[in-house]
């Protein structure tokens, strides 16, 4: 029985597939966003698998991500340690109130929705016009990741749920660079077959993953290196 080379049909598919779709008017734009999303999340399940950085999910990084596209990064990073010192602060002060979660955070939301608002005033103020610019979409997504924040505040306590922020917010910038790289921008449109395949390749490799994560390495360095060394005789 020879061995047959896999077919390369389902690949020659997808790229008629995506020139229909660019013939057909839907924006180039659009399109490489959509096929950077198996890359992102790639990236953001490597990071989590092989190398130890644990972020709030695999969906919370890809939307900042997508948010820092929609607004300049430096704007973005900025909306967001805003939002989140807000939304931290408003906390700590109705933490004296003895109210019930969900009016709670309605006020949270209401007091960090204000300070996004003052922030637009200065903008203006300051004629800073691509923030000004900015849809509601990428604004809101930040006022509802305050909750997240909060929720994980509650619930590991706000030491371990600043780690989480500040490590979500590295693999953001991280995969902000990557979907910003013109040579991937044009492979992911020349090759789409090709990326989805080899991003669920990748993943499956991923989910068979059992050995220790880089940061496991580095944290129990001394325990590795004692077990590791020979019986003396």
């Amino acid at each position: 029985m020879h061995w047959q080379p896999p077919s390369v049909a389902p690949i020659l598919t997808m790229i008629y597939f995506i020139n229909y779709l660019l013939n057909n008017g839907v924006p180039q734009e659009t399109i490489i966003l959509i096929l950077m999303l198996p890359i992102i999340a790639t990236i953001i399940a490597f990071s989590r698998q092989i190398i130890g950085i644990k972020t709030f999910g695999i969906y919370t990084p890809l939307i900042i991500t997508f948010v820092f596209l929609a607004i300049d990064i430096r704007y973005g990073i900025i909306v967001f340690i805003t939002v989140l010192l807000a939304g931290s602060l408003v906390r700590i002060i109705l933490k004296r109130f003895r109210f019930l979660y969900l009016p709670r955070m309605a006020i949270l939301v209401i007091i960090v929705a204000l300070i996004i608002l003052l922030m637009f005033g200065e903008a203006a103020y300051s004629q800073r016009t691509e923030f000004i610019g900015t849809s509601i979409f990428p604004i809101l997504i930040m006022i509802i990741l305050v909750e997240k924040f909060i929720s994980a505040q509650i619930e590991k306590g706000a030491r371990t749920a600043i780690l989480l922020t500040i490590e979500t917010l590295i693999i953001a910038i991280i995969c902000y660079i990557v979907v910003r790289l013109e040579f991937l921008r044009s492979f992911v449109l020349a090759k789409p077959g090709w990326v989805i395949a080899g991003s669920i390749v990748a993943n499956i490799l991923l989910g068979k993953w059992t050995g220790l994560r880089l940061f496991e390495f580095i944290r129990f360095k001394d325990v590795i290196k004692y077990v590791e060394l020979p019986e003396k005789k």
